[in-house]
């Protein structure tokens, strides 16, 4: 099972960011697949701790060029990154609470959020880049 479909929605138009998105969410699709073969508790946490940590990678680099390109919506920007952050942190410690974890929400909650996120502030951010 895929966790994470590309959608034509998460599309901004700039086709080298369309595809480092691609990428990510190829990323977090080859980890879950990784997870299907394995679902004891260990590797659960550890699914969770490489998307936290491949979406924050990510994040680190987008906000370097931000920062160093003086973007004037960085920190809108950063704190709908640090939403999402925030948002995995949950998962993870809802699943060391209660040893469940529920692939289709958080399916639905990364493909809710990278839909917004893209056609938002990536958008705008590779806008302003652009000019």
């Amino acid at each position: 099972m895929t966790l994470l479909q590309w959608r034509d929605d998460f599309r901004i138009g700039i086709a080298e960011v369309d595809h480092e998105h691609q990428l990510l969410i190829g990323l977090i699709n080859e980890v879950h697949a990784a997870l299907e073969a394995d679902r004891s508790s260990e590797r659960i946490e550890e699914f969770l701790g490489e998307i936290h940590s491949s979406i924050s990678a990510h994040f680190a680099l987008e906000e370097k060029d931000m920062r160093s390109r003086k973007y004037t919506e960085f920190s809108l920007h950063k704190a709908d990154h640090e939403r999402l952050l925030d948002d995995i942190r949950d998962i993870m410690d809802e699943y060391s609470v209660h040893g469940v974890l529920d692939d289709q929400a958080l399916s639905n909650r990364l493909a809710s959020w990278f839909g917004d996120h893209f056609k938002t502030y990536d958008a705008r951010l590779h806008r302003f880049l652009l000019d």
